[in-house]
């Protein structure tokens, strides 16, 4: 089986590549917004959706096409990837000390059918402070993430004080989750073939 990952992330990459499944990179082009309103945990599938709807291209028969995004929810407002510096610190002062919710919704194509899901982890964030923020947000350039913050990083060793869920899901791919449903997509001896 060969996926083909739609992302820039490079944390995406990173986690398919070490489940030791055969992959290449694929560019699609969409406008990331959704034309009709969806609840605040749902929003990540359906834009990996609209991302899955955006490549063109047929699928060859042991080719699965994987679209994935992720969100950040605090008190059911959405937060994307910040803008700026300043968007970037009032995200995060906004999730200091309080519990969130990372959704990653991602979906899989091939051939033959589309499956889709959504991961949640809940996320506790301790009291960070003004200096603690800007500290992150200088040096880190959280700019590509959704929330201002990657849990792999400096802010993920202080600032978070545990999580309930997949740790990969906050990297932005629930790993375990997505070996399992391709699993369910394709038959399972056909992941390895060399």
């Amino acid at each position: 089986m060969h996926l083909l990952l739609a992302s820039k992330s490079p944390r995406r990459r990173e986690l398919l590549a070490n489940l030791g499944i055969d992959y290449s990179i694929v560019d699609i082009d969409v406008e990331e917004k959704l034309t009709a309103p969806v609840s605040a945990s749902q929003v990540a599938e359906s834009l990996s959706l609209l991302k899955a709807d955006g490549y063109t291209h047929s699928l060859a028969e042991r080719e699965v096409l994987v679209t994935a995004d992720t969100v950040v929810v605090v008190n059911d407002e959405v937060l994307g990837k910040p803008h700026s510096r300043e968007e970037a610190m009032d995200m995060l002062r906004n999730l200091s000390g309080k519990a969130h919710q990372v959704y990653t919704g991602v979906c899989l194509r091939n051939a033959k059918r589309t499956r889709s899901f959504t991961e949640c982890t809940h996320v506790y964030f301790n009291r960070l402070s003004e200096s603690e923020i800007e500290y992150y947000v200088d040096k880190y350039q959280p700019f590509d993430k959704a929330g201002a913050y990657g849990i792999q990083e400096w802010i993920g060793m202080v600032g978070i004080g545990k999580i309930e869920g997949c740790y990969y899901n906050v990297m932005g791919l629930p790993v375990a989750r997505l070996y399992k449903e391709l699993k369910v997509l394709v038959d399972m001896d056909n992941l390895f073939v060399d």
